[in-house]
């Protein structure tokens, strides 16, 4: 589950269920599974790779509590499955998924609020539990976090650049050698991809939405089309086809990592996701953050959490808030998640166990210490494509002031609609 896919498929989602449905979960579950017990059923939908990691966890469930606990692996579109469930009353009592659904399920009445104690809230990471709230409230138990980072083949780059400017001159002088064939591999591709470009958009002073004085995202406040967002893309444009030669379409998703594998790029922008592919074809590879252009802002990455919600519509309720806030906050269960998928776990003991074990933890934290959590209110449906297309046209060479103008167009007619 990589965290760029899953705004986009938002797009399609707003409001699925209707107008009739939307508005926020004001139901308060109970914090004891008492109601559900004596033979009582919880269903829990997960992906493939959480879905065995789970088992044994879900399992010591069941029995403690005399019920029956049923996984089920969801491998595609699994927002959109679990609110048409929610539709149709078919869905789990827990699900699994990416932070950045929060506003879209809250609207659409598909999860309730999880009951967190002080206690259990100081045990996560500040800024994962910051992403999981929403309008004030709680809606789900965070356990790995994801950020992207500059992951650097060390033969070819001993030293991590500076700047980003420093990045390009570094890549221009492998190009030149015949050492590698680009310069960069950060994905882009023919539609763009504004979670990749965002802390080089971030850096050069553009943001997507403002904050409130509480610190939520504010969907009244759209930086596309501000006068900083204009600079940010002329920032991409200098780096694109018709300038460095850094950025390019034809780096995507599909080869991204593959270029930076095959020796023929010695950066590659992305998340714990690639380090795998790094490590199975033997590339000595380092972390760190994203280099900020010289002079600009820091080139902060989005945050993205992977959480627990209770389903508003599940048949066993109280089972899943005991689920969720009792056995997903354990250390164990953490690892046992972050075996299944190396990821920064958001429980801090987790952290420091897993860290001991894999340096890498450590490395992925530190590139992603100033983060700022995926935005996860309706809104940022109406961002991505306007924006990865807006994205791809100035790499391509198009006038960035016309491009932003046209993308903010776009996103404010989608968000006033």
């Amino acid at each position: 589950m990589r965290i760029r896919t899953a705004g986009v498929i938002a797009a399609s989602l707003l409001c699925l269920v209707g107008a009739a449905a939307c508005g926020d979960s004001t139901e308060t579950p109970s914090s004891t599974p008492s109601a559900d017990k004596a033979g009582g059923e919880l269903v829990i939908w997960a992906d493939d790779k959480r879905s065995a990691a789970l088992k044994p966890f879900a399992d010591k469930f069941g029995q403690e509590n005399g019920v029956t606990v049923k996984i089920q692996a969801i491998s595609k579109d699994q927002q959109t499955t679990f609110l048409t469930a929610s539709q149709q009353g078919s869905g789990p009592d827990v699900m699994v998924g990416a932070h950045d659904w929060i506003g879209n399920l809250v609207q659409n009445g598909a999860i309730d609020p999880v009951q967190l104690t002080d206690a259990q809230k100081t045990g996560l990471q500040a800024g994962a539990l910051k992403a999981v709230t929403f309008n004030g409230q709680t809606y789900g138990v965070p356990y790995a976090t994801e950020n992207l980072g500059l992951i650097r083949n060390t033969e070819l780059a001993p030293a991590a650049p500076a700047t980003m400017e420093d990045l390009v001159a570094q890549g221009k002088k492998l190009v030149a050698a015949k050492k590698a064939s680009e310069i960069l591999c950060l994905q882009s591709g023919p539609t763009g991809d504004a979670y990749h470009a965002y802390p080089l958009y971030a850096s050069a002073g553009g943001y997507l939405f403002g904050t409130t004085s509480s610190g939520d995202y504010d969907a009244k406040d759209l930086g596309v089309g501000k006068p900083g967002s204009v600079a940010a893309f002329e920032k991409l444009r200098s780096l694109g086809e018709k300038g460095d030669g850094a950025l390019k379409r034809s780096i995507t998703p599909d080869n991204a990592v593959a270029t930076f594998t095959g020796k023929k790029c010695a950066f590659l922008v992305s998340g714990p996701w690639a380090t795998a592919d790094a490590k199975k074809a033997g590339i000595a590879y380092d972390i760190s953050a994203v280099p900020p252009f010289a002079g600009g802002k820091e080139a902060t990455p989005f945050l993205g959490v992977q959480t627990f919600y209770v389903a508003a519509k599940g048949k066993s309720k109280a089972l899943a808030q005991e689920f969720v806030t009792n056995y997903v906050t354990t250390p164990e269960l953490a690892v046992a998640l972050y075996q299944a998928d190396p990821r920064p776990p958001a429980l801090t003991t987790a952290l420091d166990q897993v860290k001991a074990t894999d340096p890498d933890v450590a490395k992925w934290a530190d590139a992603g210490k100033n983060a700022l959590p995926l935005p996860a209110i309706p809104e940022m449906a109406a961002i991505w494509e306007p924006f990865g297309k807006a994205e791809a046209a100035v790499i391509g060479g198009a006038d960035a002031k016309a491009t932003v103008d046209a993308a903010a167009k776009t996103i404010s007619a989608a968000i006033t609609k």
